[in-house]
């Protein structure tokens, strides 16, 4: 029920870079903590429901360039916790009982 909440608002209220809103917006409008609006943007990316985001929120992606500045930003969020992995897994080999 929530996911479609959250695409119901995005396609009615937010097409478009233009028509961003911002997740604390969206929490209080659908009565959702933060961490189920994510969890409800992320269910609806993976069944290709286009939902772009940026740095000011979310919003229905109006074209492809909107989406591939998200798709840009995804992959670097990527890039950057497989560092943080990558770096923990090093911290782990100093304890020396590594599982």
């Amino acid at each position: 029920m929530n996911k479609e909440k959250v695409y119901g608002y995005l396609c009615a209220y937010c097409i478009g870079r233009k028509c961003v809103t911002s997740s604390q917006t969206l929490e209080k409008t659908l009565n959702l903590s933060g961490n189920e609006l994510r969890k409800q943007i992320n269910a609806l990316r993976r069944e290709a429901v286009p939902i772009a985001s940026s740095s000011a929120g979310y919003f229905y992606a109006e074209n492809a360039a909107e989406l591939y500045a998200t798709i840009r930003s995804l992959k670097k969020m990527r890039r950057g916790l497989d560092a943080a992995i990558a770096g923990l897994e090093q911290a782990l080999e100093k304890f020396g009982d590594a599982p």
